[in-house]
């Protein structure tokens, strides 16, 4: 197939005077686009690469692709994965991953946690804040957990994102609003390991939708590929990241990145796992790939709660978590990008 590989290269982003320092950190490297690229063309692929921005539609119209890869990350605005899978809509040419709402949503964390809310599933109380003045909703106690509402790749998030009173709740306010000029989530600090559970595929119908209400009620998760969860090596890190999964371990010691995977987790926490992620991949409305992010209440019997969901989980071969998965589960970094490719042309009837 002709494939049109679609992302945002830290190279071509632009810049200003006063921007923050982390403002490009969840965009891509070339060395990331060459891997994606190779391994699309082992498999007989023919790639051509595409900056996502605005000139892409022009691009597109002379390229004239089978289907987009997109990974697109977008530069500005509170929906900014968004953007390109719209404008793809718009000029009817098929893309791999989720489509408009899902990534909307999930760049969205308050919005995402309401929707998770809403369906019964399991993620830790919270509030938003858009203004210094809001006073702390009495129902949430602390430690509490501060972080921007609409930011990836850990950005904002550093040990001092755990608040123990009001002072620091404050402090952390006011350094999201200056820093990232958008609203800033917080929720009950769930103390206890952090994992990451990788999927590639696409729920068959019937699927997993909510926590059932009858214990006796099938979990179904038929047409998705788990794979092992991944847990961070926090005892390998410094002290001053609090034992937390840091924008600074995300992009500074990333090549010293410590990692356990797959994870050591009893056999029925695995399947309690597989059996969240496959319902916040429905109700979000995932397609073709996604990772979710959990932590485990040390004070409840080690009770799985979901932070976020990520339709657009980054794809660097050597650090990325859901690589890191799946080489865990025997897949070569070709297979799962083709497999992520495959899903999308079958959705679309690409597939003969």
């Amino acid at each position: 197939m002709n494939v049109a590989l679609l992302a945002n290269l830290k190279k071509n982003a632009p810049v200003w005077e006063g921007m923050s320092p982390d403002q490009w950190d969840d965009l891509d490297s070339e060395k990331t686009i060459q891997a994606i690229a190779a391994a699309l063309e082992s498999h007989g692929h023919r790639v051509t690469f595409v900056e996502g921005n605005i000139t892409l539609q022009a691009e597109l119209t002379k390229l004239k692709p089978d289907i987009c890869f997109n990974i697109c990350e977008g530069h500005f605005g509170d929906a900014r994965e968004a953007q390109i899978p719209a404008l793809l809509e718009m000029m009817r040419i098929p893309y791999t991953g989720s489509k408009v709402l899902a990534l909307a949503l999930a760049l969205d964390k308050p919005m995402t946690k309401r929707v998770l809310a809403y369906h019964d599933l399991p993620t830790p109380p919270f509030q938003t804040f858009e203004r210094l003045t809001e006073e702390l909703d009495p129902s949430l106690t602390f430690p509490l957990f501060v972080k921007p509402s609409r930011e990836g790749t850990g950005m904002g998030i550093s040990g001092s994102s755990i608040v123990r009173d009001e002072e620091q709740l404050r402090a952390q306010l006011r350094g999201i609003f200056e820093r990232y000029d958008q609203p800033a989530l917080v929720e009950h600090f769930i103390e206890g390991r952090e994992l990451t559970m990788g999927v590639v595929g696409n729920l068959m119908s019937p699927v997993a939708r909510r926590i059932p209400d009858n214990d006796e009620a099938p979990r179904l998760s038929k047409g998705l590929h788990f794979f092992p969860p991944l847990e961070i090596d926090m005892g390998k890190y410094p002290e001053e990241e609090a034992g937390i999964y840091t924008n600074r371990i995300k992009v500074e010691l990333v090549d010293d990145f410590y990692y356990i995977c797959p994870a050591p987790v009893e056999p029925e926490l695995i399947e309690e796992l597989r059996w969240l992620t496959a319902a916040v991949f429905r109700v979000t409305d995932c397609l073709d790939v996604a990772r979710v992010d959990f932590r485990l209440d040390m004070h409840d019997n080690n009770k799985p709660y979901i932070l976020e969901v990520n339709p657009l989980p980054g794809l660097n071969p050597g650090y990325s978590d859901l690589c890191i998965e799946a080489a865990a589960d025997g897949w070569s970094y070709e297979q799962l990008i083709n497999r992520i490719l495959d899903e999308a042309a079958e959705r679309y009837g690409l597939v003969e």
